[in-house]
């Protein structure tokens, strides 16, 4: 999928460099030293790009880069004409997710009653970036796709309840973020984007793609090439407009033709269609499943309900003989706003999903946004805790099931300040959704005798990244321990499994690992799943073993700064781990007793994985490249942006440390000068957005430094390179 985007956007910013070249061909030193874009990820890294300063209008599109800064944007189409000639050359290869859909236990076609989540925060799309309210709803919904700087974004981590994330606005097509679609399929969660019509356009835009069959596949076509380029699992089909009766009846074959495409094209996708039009094309949300609607449910994966039902609504379509054999495909729509007469909403949302799986249906919960828009910003951690902790009764927990190694240093998505094995490597707030990374169970439980146990995400201090996980509570007097369930897994392990435990030692409590296993063969899923589990204590190893001292050497040197870092070894055959838990319990004494841990991550990896060589970076290649200048009183300053691709394989890989440098001289007694961090990066490609550089004429080196997914340096020669020089135009002068 990626591939064939890559080909027809590297033709395209390969024609872009060479009509800026055959511009200035004169200016260009001629020598083999200096390569063309379309050549450079197969190059030595010891040959040079060259570019020569010209303040022009940046000629990137619009629609994927911010005309102010180039830096690269999420994007919607709002018209047919839009949709019908949109051309995967010109798609963004930036907003293309690079994460695959992780495996999961049960499978979403296993799972008798689903969670779909629909995310419409403030609208959806947002344009002004300089308004500060707006910006940071910007950052929230990631419309910059390499991140933002924001103190109190919105962020989803409660993905372990929930199997659909639907991104939602009132744009006709929606096209889901990267950074949504990747985080949802880390957790096994499908991404679907959102097809809409509304009010009178949306009649008109009806009439025309719903006129006949070519029409209507044309349009199908291109919401299947969509979602397959972007890398996305779906589409919710929303037409809130009144149908014609030739409309009407083309409305059933256009989901059977989408849904049937969609299948073939994207493995494991959905097509779901929103409660609203009728059988006789009149707009009338019916709240439930029923003749009226039947035709379009028939024809695709499921039905999204409106939210206006009842219990005696929900009792009847349960009767209904088109719904038998199909109740996990009615999702029954709950607005947490609680708009109209609902049952539920807001923090009494449990109250539908009560019902809702009382009567074995699936459910479709609409902005829980509510828990950022309408409550204090600082408290939206508290608050999101509180919303799903209330629902989780009635929600069904799916287990990560891919092979190990399986790692989590509890990241968010944003922090107060950017983490790198417990110190700091960029203090600012930030938010990058691409970072977020496996999150745990979020708990609140209150014990019979007194107790109570809680966990949460903290960006007080971290290992790596923004975020660490909090485990607190109080062991009353009479009960000696607490343990506090972090993972559900169903993640085979290996022979010899090596375990790496990293936290800060809490006051008066010890802390233990514990974890939960089943031999393999006993594990199956009959939809009400009951197995006997194995408890495991590890015993850490010393420091002095030798897989501990291998470990340490892939690490690299850190300070602890109040870190512990224990390493186990499981020797098992056949097992599957189940459960990872933190046992805490008292150092003595039997008074009621307060407790805070902060965890840091949680490793476990193949043993044998130890010994694997690391990869190298194959080049850089270096395109689109724009210069600005510095504003008022900085004019004098040289600002570059560049995109910066290479290869790598990602499944390998955590993140991508982007520096540059100044390179070596001719004198090879001379090193380079010191590395200079510009940013993460969490695929194989990066803009470089407003870089201040030395006044031309200008030598530097870009650098690309993996990190590999267990957190190992990987050594310096390994690094891919590009040096670009740069010079003044003879018609410009940078330093006006």
């Amino acid at each position: 999928m990626t591939e064939s985007v890559s080909t027809k956007e590297t033709d395209k910013m390969t024609s872009r460099k060479r009509k800026r070249d055959e511009t200035t061909s004169s200016t260009i030193p001629k020598t083999e030293e200096i390569i063309s874009s379309e050549s450079c990820l197969s190059q030595p890294s010891d040959q040079s790009v060259h570019e020569v300063i010209t303040y022009k209008p940046s000629t990137l599109p619009a629609i994927h880069y911010d005309p102010d800064t180039t830096e690269p944007i999420s994007c919607s189409l709002k018209s047919l004409d839009e949709l019908l000639s949109w051309k995967r050359q010109e798609a963004s290869l930036f907003n293309v997710a690079t994460v695959p859909l992780a495996s999961r236990y049960p499978p979403l076609h296993s799972c008798p009653r689903r969670t779909l989540v629909s995310h419409d925060m403030m609208g959806g799309y947002l344009k002004d970036r300089y308004s500060l309210s707006i910006f940071m709803v910007l950052s929230f919904l990631l419309r910059f796709i390499q991140g933002a700087e924001v103190e109190t974004p919105y962020v989803f981590y409660h993905w372990e309840y929930i199997d659909i994330f639907n991104y939602f606005s009132h744009q006709m097509v929606t096209i889901p973020p990267a950074v949504w679609t990747n985080a949802a399929h880390k957790h096994g969660v499908l991404s679907i984007g959102t097809f809409i019509t509304e009010w009178t356009d949306g009649a008109k835009t009806c009439e025309a793609f719903l006129a006949d069959e070519e029409s209507y596949r044309a349009a199908a076509d291109k919401l299947v090439q969509i979602s397959h380029c972007y890398g996305f699992d779906g589409w919710l089909i929303n037409i809130e407009n009144v149908l014609s009766e030739t409309a009407v009846k083309n409305t059933g074959p256009f989901l059977r033709y989408l849904t049937d495409q969609m299948h073939e094209r994207v493995p494991g996708s959905v097509v779901i269609w929103y409660d609203s039009v009728l059988k006789n094309g009149s707009l009338d949300w019916q709240n439930k499943l029923n003749d009226d609607n039947r035709m379009f449910f028939d024809a695709c994966d499921g039905i999204f309900t409106n939210y206006n039902w009842t219990e005696q609504s929900l009792e009847w379509m349960k009767s209904y003989s088109a719904a038998q054999g199909r109740f996990a495909d009615i999702y029954v729509g709950v607005d947490v706003f609680a708009r109209g007469v609902v049952v539920g909403g807001k923090f009494e949302t449990n109250k539908a999903l009560k019902l809702i799986r009382k009567y074995e249906f699936s459910t479709a919960i609409f902005a829980p946004g509510w828990v950022y828009e309408c409550h204090e910003k600082a408290d939206f951690r508290q608050n999101q805790d509180k919303f799903w902790s209330l629902l989780s009764d009635y929600l069904y927990i799916h287990r990560p099931s891919s092979s190990l190694p399986f790692i989590s240093s509890f990241c968010q998505g944003f922090g107060k300040s950017l983490y790198w094995r417990g110190q700091v490597e960029m203090k600012r707030s930030w938010f990058n959704l691409h970072a977020q990374e496996i999150q745990p169970l979020y708990l609140s439980e209150n014990m019979d005798d007194g107790g109570w146990l809680r966990t949460r995400g903290c960006s007080e201090d971290a290992w790596i990244g923004g975020s660490s996980l909090m485990v607190e509570g109080m062991i009353p007097s009479g009960r000696s321990e607490v343990c506090a369930r972090i993972f559900s897994l169903h993640v085979p392990l290996a022979t010899r499994t090596f375990v790496s435990f990293v936290y800060k030692p809490p006051v008066g409590v010890k802390i233990s690992l514990e974890l939960k296993t089943i031999d393999g063969p006993l594990c199956t899923f009959d939809g009400m799943e009951e197995i006997a589990r194995d408890s495991v204590f590890p015993e850490a190893l010393a420091e002095d073993n030798q897989l501990v001292e291998q470990f340490a050497r892939k690490c690299g040197q850190w300070s602890l700064d109040g870190w512990t870092t224990r390493c186990f070894l499981l020797k098992m055959t056949g097992c599957l781990l189940r459960e990872v838990c933190i046992r805490v319990s008292r150092d003595g004494g039997d008074e009621d007793i307060c407790f805070n841990c902060r965890i840091g991550e949680i490793m476990l990896l193949d043993a044998e994985s130890l010994q694997a060589p690391l990869q190298s970076v194959e080049g850089i290649c270096v395109n689109d490249v724009v210069w600005h200048k510095g504003d008022g009183h900085t004019q004098s300053k040289v600002l570059l942006n560049a995109t910066l691709r290479w290869q790598y394989p990602t499944p390998q890989v955590r993140h991508f440390q982007i520096h540059w440098r100044r390179p070596r001289g001719p004198d090879p007694r001379i090193p380079p000068g010191p590395l200079t961090l510009i940013g993460r990066s969490y695929s194989t490609l990066y803009r470089v957005v407003e870089l201040e550089v030395p006044a031309a004429p200008g030598l530097i080196e870009l650098v690309v430094e993996p990190v590999s997914r267990e957190g190992f340096r990987v050594p310096e020669a390994q690094w891919g390179r590009r040096t670009l020089s740069y010079s003044a135009s003879s018609s410009e002068n940078p330093s006006v």
